[in-house]
């Protein structure tokens, strides 16, 4: 017998020489929810270990993830007051200014991401403007500009468009420009999809809608031609990531993009992936190390070349612990 592929499986060292893929710290973004208020870090409880923070208490995690070398954190902010517009998402005393200033100034090192999505700041929780029960589109987009440009000024490198209204890259790409932000980079969810595995997000960010759902702008799931057509749009419009939201379950797509696109190609582990993972290690169904790295390295071997997760801290100690 010639070909006997076990011989490059024989034991660690050999394993190690070949291997396609890898995990690195410098792959994972860790979002971070911060609430407006004071001395705040409540506990997500759909979300095991995860938890919103007031401003006054942010360093808590973020010398973690500075220890940790986690190069980038994707902000979502949590306001005290919503309405029909999201208005409390723009300006000077907006939460998300006030927490991508502080960051700016006390983690000079870390990548900072903000969200630009009005779900967390409308009192309905779509992510666009409404008229009776129909999300508007054109009419959105001002808005999202808005907060794009108010995260900008506060100093953030990256805006990360969530919302999914047709024409917000481009939209958002002008108004960054006009406003002297021109190396402020848009990291597009291209191809969001309105999915199940999204609920605990939504207690974390309390941004659940009052009525519907969201299938009339998020991408429906059985549409795979229809993402590549979202993510050559945002190309167009001048996006410098894109990305696949979910990850697990679109990982044909996260493949596809990156034969076609030459972009940085970012998938989100999402809030329902994490979370069954956490609650099948608590119920000892599961080794949670093992299985998370095997879900990140199939990310990785589908194509992504960045991976925002919930599990950034325990896989960069992970990660830490190994090259010891």
């Amino acid at each position: 017998m010639r070909n006997r592929l076990r011989r490059l499986r024989q034991n660690p060292v050999i394993r190690k020489m070949v291997r396609e893929n890898s995990v690195d710290t410098d792959d994972l973004i860790y979002p971070v929810f911060v609430a407006d208020g004071e001395n705040i870090r409540n506990p997500v409880n759909s979300m095991p270990g995860i938890f919103q923070y007031s401003l006054d208490r942010l360093s808590e995690i973020m010398d973690r993830v500075k220890a940790l070398k986690i190069p980038a954190v994707l902000l979502f902010g949590i306001p005290l007051t919503k309405d029909e517009c999201g208005s409390s998402s723009t300006g000077d005393h907006s939460i998300v200014y006030r927490a991508v200033s502080f960051i700016r100034q006390n983690y000079p090192d870390i990548t900072i991401i903000a969200d630009v999505c009005l779900c967390e700041y409308t009192s309905h929780g779509h992510c666009g403007l409404i008229s009776g029960n129909r999300i508007l589109n054109d009419e959105t987009l001002p808005y999202l500009a808005s907060m794009a440009v108010t995260a900008a000024r506060a100093g953030a490198h990256i805006v990360a468009p969530s919302d999914m209204m047709d024409g917000r890259v481009g939209f958002i790409r002008d108004s960054l420009d006009r406003e002297g932000f021109k190396d402020v980079m848009i990291m597009s969810y291209s191809a969001k999809f309105a999915s199940s595995y999204y609920g605990p997000f939504r207690d974390a960010a309390g941004s659940a809608p009052k009525f519907g759902d969201r299938k009339s702008y998020q991408m429906d799931p059985a549409n795979g031609r229809e993402a590549i057509r979202e993510i050559a749009s945002d190309i167009e419009e001048g996006a410098d990531f894109i990305m696949v939201k979910p990850a697990l379950a679109y990982l044909d797509l996260v493949k596809e993009a990156r034969e076609r696109f030459l972009l940085p190609v970012v998938t989100y582990n999402v809030s329902g992936e994490y979370s069954m993972v956490k609650a099948a290690a608590q119920a000892g169904y599961i080794n949670e190390k093992r299985i998370v790295m095997e879900n990140l390295i199939s990310m990785k071997r589908a194509g992504a070349d960045l991976i925002i997760t919930y599990h950034a801290l325990d896989v960069a100690e992970w990660l830490s612990e190994s090259d010891n």
